[in-house]
């Protein structure tokens, strides 16, 4: 796009205006209207790729140069160091387990959950009015975490719009939990009982969902605009809530990835059905960051068997946060890091969609 000065120095004010009217319709004719100016592109593997097939489209809520969407965050290499792993080498799923993550809901039962169910379904609203997602578009009110089929599918654009502002707060409940448990613990002068570890580890991994995705599409600065407001209000909300009561929190967020299997399933569906042929093309490869994180097989490294590891992460979080919100607060142990007696193994939070009561973990 022309700066205002550039275009003054090309052609007189009468002459940009009458280019602007021919491009305008160009610029808008495959994506929605209060979507215009901003643009997606799903990023291949090299950059010869990236100079020679330029294939994925346009870009939502980004105005940078396709050429510099790939290093928009590079590897810090210095002249004895080669890379820096995470700091929590992610554990891993069989085919099977992915396989078998399904959506699911926890009904509410005291009037903590409710509150909690009808708050979620409030920030669900304001999600779909923020990303200019139409009825047509949703599924059935009726059974909003489970019901997966919507008159009319979602872009590839679309759903990257929705991936990145979902992952972009999903990361701050762990933080802000792991964060008061630990001050709360030096307070105490006690243990945390293995609270804390897996609270933080459950933000890095939605962090490194938002950083897998971030290197497909770079958001602009509307949707950064975006991601800070609602992280503002999002964190001290949390803080807040959490100090009242931690129990209803966790619950709160075990809704909240609910939602997130849901959206992941949905995605998944489409691209089965042929909706979403970006993604389906043989030449998409999902970026180097996440190979290396999920320990990714050659042959399954498609966008579906990403989304694909991405929903079983949400489903362990969603397992892991309704458990937790069962559990005392102050005294209970994790059980998700235990050790059991006999022969018994820590439990799988991912297939357990409304988590563990206590008498089955405790």
């Amino acid at each position: 796009m022309l700066s205002a000065r550039t275009q003054t120095k090309l052609c007189s004010p009468k002459h940009a205006s009458h280019l602007s009217r021919r491009l305008v319709p160009l610029l808008t004719s495959s994506t929605p209207s209060h979507l215009a100016s901003l643009r997606l592109s799903l990023t291949p593997t090299t950059s010869q790729q990236l100079d020679n097939h330029l294939p994925y489209g346009a870009r939502a809520f980004s105005t940078t140069p396709v050429s510099h969407l790939r290093e928009f965050f590079p590897t810090n290499e210095t002249e004895n160091i080669r890379r820096t792993p995470p700091a929590w080498p992610h554990h891993g799923y069989t085919e099977e387990e992915m396989l078998a993550v399904v959506p699911a809901h926890r009904k509410p039962v005291t009037w903590g959950d409710s509150f909690a169910w009808k708050f979620m379904r409030l920030c669900r609203w304001g999600m779909d009015f923020c990303t200019g997602m139409r009825s047509e578009k949703q599924v059935d009110k009726a059974n909003p975490t489970t019901a997966t089929h919507a008159i009319k599918p979602l872009t590839e654009a679309q759903w990257m719009i929705r991936f990145l502002f979902l992952e972009s707060i999903a990361g701050v409940p762990g933080m802000v939990a792991g964060m008061l448990r630990h001050l709360h613990s030096l307070r105490r002068l006690k243990r945390d009982n293995g609270w804390i570890e897996t609270l933080l580890e459950e933000s890095y991994n939605e962090r490194m969902h938002l950083l897998t995705f971030m290197k497909m599409c770079e958001p602009g600065w509307f949707m950064k605009l975006m991601i800070i407001t609602a992280q503002g209000v999002y964190f001290n909300g949390l803080v807040l809530s959490y100090l009242i009561s931690p129990k209803i929190t966790h619950r709160f967020v075990g809704y909240l990835e609910e939602e997130a299997v849901h959206t992941y399933t949905m995605a998944i569906r489409q691209i089965d059905e042929g909706h979403l042929p970006k993604w389906s093309d043989p030449k998409f490869v999902v970026p180097d960051i996440a190979v290396r994180y999920w320990h990714m097989p050659e042959g399954r490294r498609s966008m579906r068997d990403l989304i694909m590891y991405i929903r079983a992460d949400e489903a362990c979080h969603r397992g892991v946060n309704h458990t937790l919100g069962n559990l005392d607060q102050k005294e209970d142990p994790n059980p998700f890091v235990s050790d059991y007696k006999g022969d018994r193994t820590p439990p799988r939070p991912a297939l357990k969609g409304e988590g563990f009561e206590r008498a089955e973990v405790l």
